[in-house]
């Protein structure tokens, strides 16, 4: 019987889902509290886990129109982007050679096998693995003493985590390493931003070019044209939501992966059926001895053959189809500017051009959507600045929309197509953007395998030493091509940087600010004791974004209103990665040591809908905090008496009317303050004027709204 109850709460310690919730007031993304919902998998009826696999197929059906088209359309884009000079049937076995251990090591083994086991609450990228990080060992760029001033409601960052290594260690100790670590954190999360600009161009571009080679007629600016017309209809389409638009995308993958081979299977008999022999690594090494530098510099166009292994799904159809162009070129060896379409037989070209252009575009939808998640993880963390982010997905906390965003990628996309229309410029861009995200990724997640995972050193160093070595080849090739086109993703990127590090600079500098100079309660005892300072009628709900204390805010308040409303709530709103928070776990309520003064916070997940209009959001409040009075009176700490007083001021404060207090500060930069400050602070200030509410969505009505503004001093 004893075994048989130990083996029930084994079982049911491990059916525990921990829910992590990101605190906002940690602008280093450290997670401050831990909430567990245990759920029993054993009253699950069977109908469960056959929806649940057939939601599965579903979901791999979409993942055809979001991740697979980036990595099978590349073909479109690989053989026009390389500068190459009288090839040879050596150099294209070399070439092919080269792309088939490129996509089976970074692809298949890096991606596919390591990366994807390395998300963050099912987020991907740079910016994920660094959050990763921030939550295991305390590598962000505020001191631990000044973050953990939220100890009353914050769990050890380093629970369940065992020892830190000694490299953990080091970046907990140093300032420096911890800021290099930060930049290339936010140099990743740019380039994969300028990732999304570029591939739906060079992407929808190179598909169009086949009218091109069929109509010797028509003009480059009417490829162009109609590429940016594609692209902008393709935007316009995001609003419908991830899902609804990889359901429609996902036809058009499957016909472009069923329709390549079975052209690819007449081109490889009719032209080089020995073509797979290029798998042999010899031919790497032989196409290096002839070519030396040539061959290197070439590195820069066959890099793109990878693109979309960010997206972590590989697999080895992708290698048919280069393939499939590569034989053709063996035969034809100047055809490579546009080999793709020139291996099509005529009495198909035309159907093979519209699926390539569908495909292209579905292509494009899966940076697209990146870009989106990205920007909605550096918003939740505040690194970036607050723009409108919309969940379409009731269930996938990870599908988001941002109308900003969207239609700022839309006008910077067609640019790229009208302004540097060669192919071949924005191959280079594209191959520096790709070969730098693989990079950093490698370092991270090098890090990530260290610090968290604790693999064992030789397998990280054989890990680092290898995906290092072949990268940073890659990159240096890519490099040369600054001047022709390369540039663009570094001036985007850098544009993106200062946006990033401006607004992180920003709300660090506020947040040390409100946390050195927050209110403790007997500094508000002291303030309410002034003589002219009263206790007025009425219900207060005063938003900070602190719980240990109070926020400098309160002070000025009360200085210049000589007043604080019988009953206050101070209230914080906290962002939970989860789809919405069960109706007992929204609202948290807790007497702050003074009568009628109360903390709260109000939990909500990305699918939950946040208006405070009405009177609907107060009552939930109120009956929380009854709730917790009455809880007060039945037990043993508190005087009844009090208590009873405390629900009776409640009842009347609500009966006399409620008020919103929200705090907008700003910065007051004097002479004293150094250039660097005045700058960097400037330029926050006008990313803060100019950005969304820090309070999502809250609606309240302007006659109970209040506004209190306050001069930060720099």
């Amino acid at each position: 019987m004893d075994r048989q109850r130990q083996s029930e709460s084994r079982r049911n310690l491990s059916e525990v889902n921990v829910v992590v919730v990101a605190d906002s007031t940690a602008s280093n993304g450290r997670l401050l509290h831990l909430h567990a919902l245990s759920t029993d998998s054993s009253s699950l009826p069977n109908a469960n886990e056959q929806m649940s696999r057939w939601s599965t197929l579903v979901l791999a059906y979409k993942t055809l129109g979001v991740v697979f088209g980036g990595l099978v359309t590349s073909p479109l884009y690989v053989y026009p982007s390389m500068p190459l000079k009288s090839p040879t049937k050596e150099d294209y076995l070399g070439i092919y050679s080269i792309m088939f251990w490129t996509l089976t090591l970074i692809g298949v083994v890096k991606y596919a096998s390591i990366a994807i086991k390395a998300d963050d609450h099912g987020e991907g990228g740079t910016f994920a693995l660094y959050s990763l990080l921030c939550r295991h060992v305390n590598i962000g760029i505020l001191s631990s003493k000044r973050v953990s001033s939220n100890s009353s409601l914050s769990h050890s960052v380093h629970e369940g985590t065992g020892k830190i290594s000694r490299l953990g260690i080091f970046f907990e100790s140093s300032i420096v390493a911890r800021r290099v670590l930060l930049f290339v954190a936010i140099l990743g999360t740019c380039m994969l931003i300028g990732d999304g600009i570029l591939t739906p161009a060079i992407s929808v571009l190179s598909a169009m070019d086949g009218l091109r080679a069929q109509f010797h007629s028509v003009s480059k600016s009417l490829v162009e044209a109609l590429s940016a017309v594609v692209l902008v209809v393709l935007f316009l389409l995001q609003k419908f939501g991830t899902s609804k638009v990889s359901f429609l995308f996902s036809p058009i993958m499957a016909a472009w992966t069923l329709s390549t081979p079975l052209v690819g299977i007449y081109s490889i008999i009719h032209h080089y059926p020995s073509i797979f022999k290029a798998i042999s690594p010899h031919y790497i090494f032989h196409f290096f001895w002839r070519n030396g530098k040539e061959g290197w510099l070439l590195l820069g166009g066959t890099v793109l053959c990878i693109t979309g292994s960010e997206a972590m799904f590989a697999d080895l159809g992708h290698f048919n189809q280069r393939s499939i162009q590569t034989a053709y070129l063996i035969k034809n060896p100047n055809d490579h500017d546009d080999g793709f379409y020139k291996f099509i037989p005529t009495a198909v070209y035309w159907p093979i051009f519209i699926i390539a252009t569908s495909a292209a575009v579905v292509a494009s939808q899966s940076l697209i959507s990146a870009t989106f998640s990205v920007i909605k993880q550096s918003v939740v963390l505040d690194y970036f600045p607050r723009v409108k982010v919309v969940h379409t997905s009731n269930s996938k906390e990870g599908e988001v929309y941002s109308p900003e965003v969207n239609y700022i990628l839309m006008i910077l996309c067609v640019a790229v197509i009208l302004i540097f229309g060669d192919g071949k410029d924005i191959g280079n861009a594209f191959g520096v953007v790709v070969s730098l995200v693989m990079l950093i990724t490698t370092i991270l997640l090098t890090l990530v395998m260290i610090i968290i995972w604790k693999t064992p050193p030789v397998l990280v160093a054989l890990y680092f030493s290898m995906f290092f070595v072949m990268e940073g080849v890659y990159v240096s090739a890519v490099c040369t091509k600054i001047y022709e086109g390369g540039w663009i993703p570094f001036a985007i990127s850098f544009i993106l940087a200062v946006i990033m590090f401006g607004w992180f600079y920003g709300r660090q500098r506020k947040l040390e600010y409100t946390l050195t100079h927050k209110i403790t309660l007997e500094r508000l005892i002291g303030l309410l004791s002034y003589p002219g300072v009263q206790r007025v009628p009425g219900l207060c709900l005063f938003y900070t974004n602190i719980q240990d204390g109070f926020s400098p805010i309160l002070g000025h308040y009360i200085k210049t209103m000589k007043s604080l409303h019988k009953v206050t709530i101070f209230t914080t709103l906290r962002y939970l990665l989860v789809s919405k928070v069960a109706p007992h776990e929204r609202i948290i309520i807790k007497k702050l040591g003074l009568k009628g003064v109360y903390g709260c916070v109000i939990q909500y997940g990305y699918a939950d809908s946040l208006n405070l209009e009405g009177d609907d959001f107060v009552s939930q409040v109120t009956n929380s905090l009854h709730m917790h009075l009455q809880g007060c009176l039945d037990g043993l700490t508190y005087d009844p008496v009090e208590i009873q007083e405390e629900i009776s001021d409640l009842e009347q404060a609500k009966q006399a009317g409620v008020v919103h207090v929200i705090g907008k500060t700003r910065f007051h930069v004097g002479k004293s303050c150094r250039w660097f400050d005045r700058i960097m602070l400037a330029f926050y200030e006008v990313m803060h004027n100019n950005c969304r509410s820090a309070l999502p969505a809250l609606g309240v009505p302007l006659q109970q709204r209040i506004e209190v503004g306050m001069l930060y001093e720099a």
